[in-house]
């Protein structure tokens, strides 16, 4: 059974007891008995921005300092269905063969991701500086990919994060770049909306954590990465997708 949380506070519902309850005075099996009871809200002109403010004390006395807390809860909350300004749409399932791809990596954590530390706006940067699209003589396409991988457990712990190209063999890698496999599996392939393509991208995230929560479809942690193609040419009306290895 994968973990649930309260589609409102983003509580983890470990126990039956924190669970609220419908109208019928059935368990809830979306919110927590301090956010809903009777098919209710117990404060229905709740804004998220106020919810925020009402978890960050929880966050604090459980050891996460106010900065770390108020980042997490700005990033998480609004992808909870109670806030979501709009309705998931299903991920389509695709299996991929395994293929290689050259670029530059960089290793970090989602925790770190919201922080002042972050790495993966840097990793972006130096792709663009050190021109990574144009040393890889041998790419098989323009497609930019950035790789998940090496994942020390889940979506909490830490992983590498790589931006490069495919290439048919790995032979000639332009000096201070990896190689990496992008692992043969089955995949749920989940596309952003078009814009901005860092808002995008992030929005698209919280799409991915907000189904899996809701789902029981579970992710293996083998490899996961966005896909840049010619969706991506301009980068103010950007689209991209997201492939997530499942079981």
């Amino acid at each position: 059974m994968m973990q649930s949380y309260c589609q409102s506070c983003g509580m983890p519902l470990v126990d039956e007891a924190l669970f609220g309850t419908e109208k019928e005075g059935n368990k809830s099996e979306d919110y927590c008995t301090y956010c809903y009871e009777v098919g209710e809200f117990k404060q229905s002109n709740l804004t998220v921005e106020e919810m925020i403010e009402i978890c960050v004390p929880h966050l604090k006395e459980d050891g996460m300092a106010e900065e770390d807390a108020r980042q997490m809860l700005t990033s998480f909350l609004p992808s909870l269905k109670r806030w979501r300004k709009h309705d998931l749409q299903e991920p389509v399932v695709m299996n991929k063969k395994s293929f290689q791809i050259v670029g530059i990596s960089a290793r970090t954590s989602n925790a770190n991701e919201i922080t002042v530390q972050a790495k993966i706006p840097q990793l972006w940067s130096d792709f663009y500086q050190q021109n990574v699209v144009g040393q890889v003589a041998n790419a098989v396409n323009q497609v930019t990919y950035g790789l998940y991988s090496d994942y020390e457990t889940d979506v909490n712990g830490e992983y590498s994060i790589t931006l490069g190209l495919e290439v048919v063999a790995a032979d000639e890698i332009p000096e201070g770049m990896v190689v990496k496999t992008v692992p043969a599996a089955k995949y749920l392939v989940f596309t952003s909306d078009k814009g901005p393509f860092e808002e995008v991208v992030v929005k698209a995230w919280q799409d991915v954590w907000a189904w899996f929560a809701s789902s029981d479809v579970e992710r293996t942690y083998t490899g996961d990465f966005e896909m840049y193609d010619e969706r991506c040419a301009n980068p103010k009306e950007a689209q991209v997708d997201i492939y997530i290895a499942i079981k």
